[in-house]
């Protein structure tokens, strides 16, 4: 299981993209857990990003959510953590 890093970019668009409908907050915190638990289920839809976002990685949280994020080392436990960057529409991530 790995561990989840909410940066404070992360927290400020979830707070707003949440905000639009309440039922969005729910479905990103069901995701969220969705990836400590496995970050690459198919469910997901996690993949590789290229070009400027090149290094990072997304994955879905519904039709229209997704999530921005990198997976880094942790230097202390030697372990793997997903830093979540931002979350919004494929369009405000993309």
């Amino acid at each position: 299981m790995r561990k989840l890093d909410l940066t404070p970019r992360f927290r400020r668009a979830f707070r707003r993209f949440a905000a639009r409908d309440p039922r969005l907050q729910e479905q990103i915190e069901a995701t969220l857990r969705r990836m400590e638990q496995d970050v690459f289920a198919a469910d997901l839809g996690t993949h590789k990003l290229s070009d400027d976002l090149l290094g990072l990685r997304a994955c879905s949280c519904g039709y229209d959510c997704r999530i921005l994020f990198s997976l880094e080392k942790d230097a202390r436990t030697g372990g793997e953590v997903i830093v979540l960057l931002s979350v919004g529409t494929h369009d405000e991530i993309y």
